[in-house]
Parts: structure tokens; C-alpha cells; sequence
């Protein structure tokens, strides 16, 4: 990763295997201090958005470039979703107003796109104001770690 200096701002130029050459500063930088299910080593991330993918959000793991993960609004989808986050994670969060918060489901893709489901059960939560970060496993709700993604004619779900 190369770094410079412009305008006081610390801008980070690095190269991942899935999107080749991204710029990003300090300020961009989101932390997950409590890791990730599956990446409990991996702690810092950039969010980047794809021209051709624009429903989707991934998370690039800054301290493993192979490792990025699909994610989306869920309200994207499922206009009906309300999840209610546990008070341990607003507090662990820093959570002070619902607008400084960002809710994002990650998503899974089969083989050759065949079945796209979210993760509902556990979205993952962003502080926006300090950049933190956490997926957090809602409490007493009927949502699914594998919810399928409504498919819209000939498999054009998330794609429209």
C-alpha cells in the first residue's frame, strides 16, 4: 500500500486482486475492532461501491486483499424490515441518533449466480460518526441468515 500526504489528508493508494487499483484516505478507513464471523483477524476496511454493481456495497479487507465481502441495504429488498438492534450494540457502537448508523446485509451467491440470499438475521451495523463497525446478531427476531433474494423475471434480483 502507498501512501501520501495531500492537503493535510493521508490518501492510500493499494491494489486488490478483485478491483485492481483504489484510493482511500484516513477518513474512509472503517474499523471492526471485534473482527468479523469467519475473519476474526481482519480489522480494517474500506467500503467501495462497483460502477456496474451499484446496488452493493463491498467491504475490503485491508489487511487481507483477497478477502471482500458483498453487502447491501436490505431496505433494497425488503421495504418490510425492521430489525431492532440489541442495546449492547448501540452501546459497544457508540450509538447516539438513528442517522449517525448505517445497517448493511451481506450477501452469499451460489455457483454461477443461481441462488443470492442476505444475511437478515445478523446485518452489519457502521457508526458513521466514528467509523466503527460490528455484525450484530439481532435478539427475538423471526429473520433468516439465508434469506433468498426475490428474483425479478429471468434473474434480475439485485442486477436492476
Amino acid at each position: 500500500m502507498e501512501t501520501l500526504v495531500h492537503n493535510e489528508a493521508r490518501i492510500h493508494t493499494a491494489s486488490f486482486s478483485r478491483f485492481g487499483a483504489c484510493s482511500f484516505s484516513d477518513e474512509e478507513v472503517l474499523s471492526f475492532p471485534w473482527g468479523l464471523p469467519g475473519f476474526p483477524e481482519l480489522r480494517r476496511f474500506v467500503a467501495l461501491q462497483v460502477a456496474d454493481q451499484d446496488r452493493f456495497v463491498w467491504l475490503q479487507s485491508l489487511d487481507n486483499e483477497k478477502v471482500a465481502i458483498p453487502m447491501v441495504d436490505p431496505w433494497s429488498i425488503y421495504d418490510d424490515y425492521e430489525p431492532r438492534l440489541p442495546q449492547y450494540a448501540q452501546s459497544a457502537l457508540d450509538i447516539r441518533t438513528a442517522e449517525e448508523f448505517a445497517v448493511y446485509a451481506v450477501v452469499v451467491v451460489t455457483g454461477q449466480a443461481h441462488e443470492m440470499t442476505v444475511n437478515l438475521l445478523a446485518p452489519v451495523v457502521i457508526n458513521l460518526r466514528t467509523r466503527i463497525g460490528r455484525q450484530v446478531p439481532l435478539e427475538n427476531q423471526a429473520y433468516a441468515i439465508r434469506t433468498p433474494v426475490p428474483r425479478k423475471g429471468a434473474g434480475e434480483a439485485l442486477a436492476s
